[in-house]
């Protein structure tokens, strides 16, 4: 008998079939003897619409209010799916995440989970009982509703797994692993039967759609076995595991790209020393992350700092610049939302030269000009027109050999 969590997004829970799908697959697991936990998002496109509500009402709206609005979508699924599964048979029961509970810090939008107690949740497990639990959401300090951020569903399901002391963690969304790259993009993308913790981290930070980046820390920090399979076809998934569990190691394991970023320029900035934290600290006090940071050498005693953030905090980002202005005493600022960020990542790369360098002679190749470089270890990521999208993708996917 093994304890498992099961995950399901938006789109295995888009309507009443797909629910009651989901519920037959959870029954199916729960009679083989497991014990099962579920984790559920919102309904497909139901947190869009909340959002939009709340954008359309104010673009700098309070994130309190923000949280209360956009947690009920999962509140309705939780609900839907614990009926189908009592429909088939199966005792069931939903759970909100202040009532578990699901103890964050008070970020709200954005909060991190510090604590989960399973203990009662355990005890329903074995008495056969699933419980069906509201992702993305937690309670704050102050007794309010927080949310954990986009994707927050997959970081619940961790966590909890983790609280549970599951044996797996089974995310079920609408692809049917992980892939080289977006097999949208790249018809004969190869679906990977593993990958480490570290290159599905970095995968998804940089704009990898199938797990949430906080999610993925969190698996790596706990050692939870993650599996991403198909919640419409029972074929083989992806287990993300330790980096010893992959025998061989790609150079590059996958290209992922992100349209979600917004380029920020800070232009003529004074040139001494200090000037960088007086940019960046501020962004940082209101819980702006910042990713690629690009500095011209200093020319008149100023100098332009390019840096990138996500499009839905590009608002808020040039509000705290403009209030920080006096202290900067920047000339002017400048932004662009029509671009996207290019990643290759791989284990591999520790122990090859020249991953850089092939990806930017193949992008030169196909005329594409690069605004800004980031790297790390295992990734080489590029800032480019949001129009090369899809030809840099493709192009870095036969360079690097990844094609099936």
């Amino acid at each position: 008998m093994a304890r498992i969590v099961m995950k399901f997004g938006g789109t295995s829970v888009a309507d009443l079939d797909r629910i009651r799908n989901v519920a037959k697959r959870v029954k199916t697991e729960a009679d083989t003897g497991n014990e099962v936990a579920v984790v559920v998002s919102a309904m497909a496109g139901v947190t869009n619409r909340l959002v939009g509500y709340c954008q359309s009402l104010s673009p700098l709206f309070d994130a309190r209010e923000y949280d209360s609005v956009v947690a009920t979508g999962e509140q309705v699924t939780s609900g839907l799916t614990a009926i189908a599964l009592q429909e088939l048979g199966q005792d069931a029961r939903s759970w909100q995440g202040w009532q578990i509970a699901v103890e964050t810090n008070g970020e709200h939008g954005k909060a991190r989970i510090e604590s989960i107690d399973g203990e009662e949740l355990i005890e329903r497990m074995k008495q056969g009982q699933v419980p069906v639990v509201a992702g993305f959401q937690g309670v704050g300090p102050d007794n309010r509703v927080t949310t954990l951020g986009r994707g927050g569903s997959d970081t619940s399901a961790v966590a909890l797994a983790a609280a549970l002391k599951a044996d797996r963690c089974d995310i079920y969304t609408d692809v049917d692993g992980i892939y080289t790259t977006d097999p949208r993009i790249v018809p004969n993308a190869r679906k990977l039967s593993k990958i480490t913790y570290e290159e599905m981290l970095e995968l998804a930070s940089v704009g990898a759609k199938v797990l949430q980046t906080r999610s993925v820390e969190l698996a790596m920090k706990e050692r939870v076995r993650v599996q991403v399979l198909s919640s419409f076809a029972d074929t083989p998934g992806t287990m993300v595991v330790d980096e010893e569990e992959v025998v061989e190691k790609e150079i590059v394991a996958g290209i992922a790209y992100s349209r979600d970023e917004a380029k920020i320029t800070v232009r003529r900035v004074p040139d001494h020393p200090g000037i960088a934290a007086a940019v960046f600290v501020p962004l940082s006090d209101a819980n702006i992350n910042v990713d690629m940071i690009v500095q011209n050498v200093a020319a008149d005693g100023t100098t332009d700092m390019t840096f990138t953030v996500g499009k839905t905090d590009m608002a808020r980002a040039l509000q705290v610049l403009d209030q920080a202005k006096p202290e900067i005493g920047f000339a002017e600022i400048t932004s662009d939302q029509n671009v996207a960020k290019i990643s290759v990542v791989g284990v591999g790369m520790r122990s090859h030269a020249g991953v850089a360098g092939t990806m930017f002679k193949t992008l030169a190749a196909r005329g594409i000009n690069i605004q800004a470089i980031t790297t790390s270890e295992i990734k080489v990521s590029v800032l480019v027109g949001a129009e090369y999208t899809e030809l840099a993708v493709r192009a870095l996917h036969t360079a690097y050999g990844l094609d099936g």
